[in-house]
């Protein structure tokens, strides 16, 4: 094991007579995408010129992992880390900001004005090595709109059941530092990115919003967004008289930048099929851009799981990764992963020996201390034996309090990696 919430996983699983099993299975996915291995495995198998002097700007939730292992690596004149939760680095020089997530805050405003006097001391001789990953696009930001009608128009965003992709485009185009913003700040210098991508299709202009990425997006796109979603009279009248035009492909500047992505999804589910079928299952990848609403992905999920049951021999896993998202209509508490769960939960009512589990891999399903939820084919009598129905808390948008009451809630705390989401389905 490297850094995998095998534990947890575990504990999280435990009255489930095949906890280890599964947990095996899942910590085999967390630990193929643990962000300073692939650090490390990049620049061994990619060595880095370096430039007069050597800078390091960390971004995102695996920012901290990220960084240490550049540093182990090589010298670092200066280092800037922007991550949620920070961790202890043996880097020196070094600033730590604790960024604002997943709405922007004052601590996120801190960390773009840092972020610009980071860049600020470098020249065209120099090096800057930017270790970016999922989260970013909160944690750190310029916009050019106050920052509570940036707040204001985020939540709005994501209330309203707008993808990850097209929340990313708005941020791009009000921020000085996103879509190609950090590589405008980088006076010349040469710039060399290492991304864990947490988007689905790792679209690099889409991973923390793309700070040294071009953006082949346009101020159209962002109205087409905001109409498609009914958003003109719910957001700030500041917003769209701020959009402002990214850097695009075939700008000058990204003749010194290299984006290079060096783990995300797909390298999670392949692990996790290795490891099920060392354990004895017949292991499918089925899906490796699952999006959509995540109730409705959870229930065709289930479907999908339960005709498989029909035609294929037991024991079995289906496989799947992406990013789903939820509209809010109630006033519950829960994330993505744990409404595809819910969703799933009536599918599987009845049957035997099977086990689907949604689980982000940042270890944080939505507002709530979960990372997502587990159920089996008893999920739903349990639940019923309290007096509980899938489809009540499902219409209240309220995963969370349904799966605490059964203890079928997914509990690893943050894992320090972060590559979107994984849905198994076991056939036991």
């Amino acid at each position: 094991m490297l850094f995998a919430p095998y534990p947890l996983l575990l504990r999280s699983l435990d009255a489930h007579p095949q906890a280890k099993l599964v947990a095996h299975v899942l910590a085999s996915a967390f630990d193929s995408v643990e962000p300073g291995a692939a650090v490390k495995k990049y620049l061994h198998d990619h060595p880095l010129r370096a430039g007069r002097k050597t800078f390091a700007f960390g971004l995102g939730k695996a920012a901290c992992a990220m960084t240490q292992a550049l540093a182990d690596e090589m010298p670092l004149a200066d280092a800037l880390v922007v991550t949620k939760y920070a961790s202890n680095l043996s880097v020196a020089p070094v600033t730590v900001i604790e960024g604002n997530h997943p709405i922007p805050g004052e601590a996120s405003l801190q960390a773009g004005i840092a972020a610009t006097k980071f860049l600020s001391q470098l020249t065209q001789d120099d090096l800057l090595v930017c270790l970016t990953s999922g989260g970013g696009s909160a944690l750190m930001t310029a916009p050019r709109v106050p920052l509570e009608d940036l707040q204001l128009l985020t939540s709005t965003l994501m209330s309203s059941g707008a993808r990850i992709d097209e929340i990313n485009i708005l941020r791009r185009h009000l921020d000085q530092l996103k879509g190609g913003g950090v590589a405008g700040f980088a006076n010349g210098a040469r710039v060399v990115t290492l991304l864990l991508s947490d988007v689905v299709g790792d679209h690099l202009e889409a991973i923390a919003s793309g700070p040294t990425a071009p953006d082949p997006t346009t101020c159209a796109d962002v109205i087409a967004i905001i109409k498609k979603y009914e958003l003109k009279d719910k957001i700030p009248a500041s917003i769209i008289p701020a959009l402002k035009e990214t850097l695009k492909p075939d700008h000058p500047i990204f003749a010194r930048v290299i984006n290079t992505v060096i783990a995300g999804n797909a390298i999670a589910l392949q692990a996790a099929q290795v490891q099920a079928e060392l354990q004895g299952f017949k292991a499918i990848i089925t899906n490796t851009v699952l999006e959509g609403e995540a109730r409705l992905i959870g229930c065709e999920t289930a479907l999908q799981f339960k005709e498989s049951l029909q035609t294929s021999p037991r024991p079995f896993c289906l496989l799947a990764g992406g990013e789903t998202t939820v509209t809010v209509h109630g006033v519950g508490r829960g994330g993505r992963n744990q409404e595809l769960a819910l969703a799933a939960v009536d599918v599987l009512a009845g049957l035997k020996d099977v086990m689907l589990v949604s689980i982000a891999t940042d270890g944080e399903d939505g507002p709530t201390d979960a990372a997502g939820a587990f159920v089996t084919g008893e999920t739903a009598q349990r639940a019923e034996s309290l007096g509980m129905f899938a489809a009540d808390y499902l219409l209240r948008n309220d995963a969370y309090s349904f799966f605490d009451q059964i203890d079928q809630l997914m509990k690893t705390g943050p894992s320090g990696t972060n590559v979107n989401d994984l849905v198994f389905c076991f056939a036991f």
